[in-house]
């Protein structure tokens, strides 16, 4: 190699040595401003859960939500939906359309929530009943045939005798599906032939023609 050579590839080996010194210490440099800022989050001030306050006056860490605060979504200022009441009186319509999926929701919801109890009919024979739970009335007496939708959603919500409530377990328009079916096994409990469409109907009296 000529002395040219070697003095070029000195140069190439010093440009190379400065290149990763600058790289190590923007690593370096980084690691000391980003270890800063992580000490400044650490040792914020802050409570542990129950901790005492010297701040308030009450000494608690934990406050109080200031009066009338709701939560984002959860004003629930529509009475008929989330309370079943119409100008203060149990509602006696549905706050909204009852479509054949509301009712395959309410079939649904009935049969994990109701049915143990109130069997799957609405008799009130269910599985537990057996065992000795105490027997609901049936949804086929007179009484409840002719209750106000609005009043079986008080019931779902908020419990009755020996029911308890399921305004937890059961959203509130899960609730008012769970009414509609119950109005559908009322209906199919009572029905008469006449009620059926023709097609359906002309079916049901070959069947009892047989």
């Amino acid at each position: 190699m000529t002395a040219k050579g070697r003095k070029s590839g000195a140069r190439k080996e010093r440009a190379r040595r400065r290149g990763r010194a600058k790289a190590t210490g923007a690593v370096l440099l980084a690691l000391f401003l980003f270890s800063g800022c992580e000490q400044e989050m650490a040792r914020q001030p802050r409570y542990d859960p129950l901790e005492r306050s010297d701040f308030f006056e009450d000494g608690q860490s934990a406050r109080h939500l200031p009066a009338g605060t709701v939560a984002r979504g959860e004003l629930r200022a529509d009475t008929h939906l989330y309370a079943g009441l119409s100008e203060g009186a149990p509602a006696k319509t549905f706050p909204f359309p009852v479509s054949l999926a509301v009712l395959q929701r309410g079939q649904e919801r009935f049969n994990i929530y109701c049915a143990p109890c109130h069997s799957r009919t609405g008799d009130g024979d269910g599985m537990i009943v057996r065992r000795g739970f105490t027997r609901p009335a049936s949804f086929h007496s007179e009484r409840l045939r002719e209750a106000a939708p609005g009043y079986l959603f008080a019931v779902i919500t908020n419990g009755f005798g020996a029911m308890p409530d399921y305004r937890y377990q059961v959203p509130a328009e899960d609730r008012w599906a769970i009414i509609a079916y119950i109005r559908a096994l009322q209906l199919g409990h009572n029905a008469t032939p006449a009620l059926a469409p023709p097609d359906i109907r002309a079916e049901l009296m070959r069947a009892g023609e047989r």
